[in-house]
């Protein structure tokens, strides 16, 4: 290696040891980065200077570092220049959102669409110009969009970026990172994988969880120490095809008895259409096999505390729809319908909610078994559901796990909801700038 080669490469580890230094106090003189970093003062100002000039980092007012001395500069991370830009495509809508380097969301865009079984092409061409348009006025407030990540429901090559099956779009070993037309790079990841570093990154913080995130589909990111588990092929977190029962309802996976089938968007709302003779027959079944109600006192009219040791799934199975699409309500009606039937006290909405959260208890209970999470974190359609599914969900975990640990993780709701993918894929974008500054100061 050359000297000048060296010399680069110690300046751009020099840079970011500065520019994550900033990050993790908020502001900071020039005095103490020096300390901080055990860098002179000198390399300290020329380095600052550099990130000034890229628009990573900003000056605010003077302050004194202690009693004497003259009083230094702070410096912060600046949100005024460079952006991240997350997408995330799912079954039945697209999003888009810029962040910027300052962890501002600065803008956000989502298009009810129905993708199911669309080709791939045209699904990209829909959300290229919805991108297009958000990324045009991400520039009018003046921030360069430098990269971008892409959230799609399914296992993700992250080396090629084919999405290997994505069963509720109806894709399978679709190249998708070469469809991609973008004036800057974007790579593709799972959702549940971006989903959860979003909970890291925008919502709880915790260290240590297993978020969920539930859609048409169902999806899981393990963190562990902060950071994401992906298993040893990137495949980790497919939570939506764990079997709840063996003899249940086929899945599009090709299995049958998934959670997906009991607790996914589409199956709590054909439950909840159900006629009130297949209602009581299947809430009939759960009430033969619940153990004694536990009602939560801040829990709203209609939620229940039940947790069923046995499947209620036989007559709800007999009388639930297919999922052609004419049997669904629409995307952009579905949880709003939902929600406005259990604040209205409607049984079929209530015993759906029911049946769906014993399912997604009974699929977590052998998750926490596998992985020891510190808690559970429910987002997506379970975050509006939440008063109506979390009492269930941790009652059922603690009937089946109960004996074997001294306590169960908490049950807690995501504040992110359904904008978790997308904050994270933007997160991953602004966490790359903050450990290569370097190769974002030009351009």
């Amino acid at each position: 290696m050359t000297q000048a080669l060296r010399h680069d490469a110690m300046r751009a580890r020099n840079l970011a040891l500065v520019l994550g230094a900033v990050g993790a106090r908020g502001s900071v003189t020039r005095a103490a980065l020096a300390e901080m970093t055990g860098l002179t003062k000198t390399t300290v100002s020329k380095l600052v200077g550099d990130l000034i000039e890229g628009g990573l980092v900003v000056e605010t007012g003077a302050v004194r570092d202690g009693e004497r001395g003259r009083p230094g500069v702070e410096i912060r991370i600046s949100g005024q220049h460079v952006a991240a830009l997350g997408l995330e495509i799912n079954v039945d809508y697209l999003a888009v959102c810029v962040v910027d380097l300052a962890r501002t969301v600065r803008l956000r865009r989502t298009q009810a669409v129905d993708n199911r079984s669309a080709p791939p092409v045209d699904v990209i061409a829909r959300l290229g110009d919805l991108a297009a348009a958000v990324v045009d006025e991400a520039v009018e407030k003046g921030l360069r969009v430098v990269a971008g990540v892409l959230a799609v429901p399914g296992p993700v090559d992250m080396t090629s970026g084919v999405v290997h099956n994505a069963p509720n779009l109806g894709w399978r070993d679709v190249p998708l990172a070469s469809l991609l037309r973008f004036p800057f790079p974007v790579r593709v990841e799972n959702e549940a994988n971006l989903a959860a570093l979003g909970e890291l990154w925008f919502g709880s913080g915790l260290p240590d969880f297993l978020h969920v995130s539930g859609e048409i589909g169902i999806g899981a990111g393990l963190v562990v120490r902060g950071r994401l588990f992906r298993g040893a092929h990137g495949f980790a977190g497919e939570l939506g095809h764990v079997v709840v029962s063996p003899d249940g309802p086929p899945c599009r996976c090709g299995g049958r008895g998934c959670l997906e089938q009991y607790a996914g968007q589409d199956a709590l709302l054909t439950a909840a259409r159900t006629t009130a003779a297949a209602r009581s027959a299947a809430t009939g079944r759960l009430a033969a096999d619940a153990p004694p109600a536990r009602t939560s006192g801040n829990a709203p009219a209609g939620a229940s505390g039940n947790a069923p040791a046995g499947p209620p799934h036989k007559a709800a199975d007999a009388a639930r729809p297919s999922h052609s699409p004419g049997m669904l309500l629409p995307a952009q009606q579905g949880v709003s319908w939902m929600l406005s039937r259990l604040r209205e006290g409607d049984e079929n909405a209530r015993a759906a909610c029911e049946r769906a959260a014993w399912a997604l208890g009974v699929a977590l209970s052998s998750a926490v078994n596998l992985v020891d999470p510190d808690a559970i974190v429910l987002g997506g359609i379970y975050a509006p559901l939440f008063p109506w599914i979390g009492d269930m969900v941790a009652d059922t975990l603690k009937a089946r796990l109960g004996q074997m640990r001294g306590a169960v993780p908490p049950v807690v709701v995501s504040r992110l909801g359904a904008e978790a993918a997308a904050l994270g894929a933007a997160g991953q974008v602004i966490e790359q700038v903050m450990a290569d500054p370097a190769a974002h100061l030009h351009g």
